[in-house]
């Protein structure tokens, strides 16, 4: 099954988030083919959710929450990121700030 280029599915993202009246952000510029992505939810500017896809026994990859932002230490969310981005420069990182981010990523592949 060959999947979607990844610069397509980050546009596709921001436009569905501007379109449903939220704010989206490219955080980091990946691979434009084959990157990983990361997608960085939050509503109203609260505690960020970190999704990414996960291989999963079936051969398959979901969309699975891999942290949560620690409301007292909001710092340590975004050295993850960076530690991400530096491991891992391919990686494309996605902020969708809209009600309910989770409707915008497809959880099925």
């Amino acid at each position: 099954m060959s999947r979607i280029a990844a610069k397509l599915e980050v546009s596709g993202l921001i436009r569905a988030a501007q379109a449903a009246g939220g704010f989206a952000a490219v955080l980091h510029k990946g691979e434009p083919d084959g990157g990983t992505i990361l997608v960085v939810a939050l509503e109203n500017g609260g505690i960020a959710r970190l999704f990414e896809r996960m291989p999963q026994l079936d051969g398959s990859r979901k969309w699975v929450e891999s942290r949560i932002q620690d409301a007292e230490n909001k710092g340590e969310f975004d050295a993850y990121l960076a530690r991400r981005s530096v491991q891992d420069p391919d990686v494309w990182i996605v902020e969708l700030d809209i009600v309910n981010p989770e409707r915008l990523i497809r959880f099925e592949d």
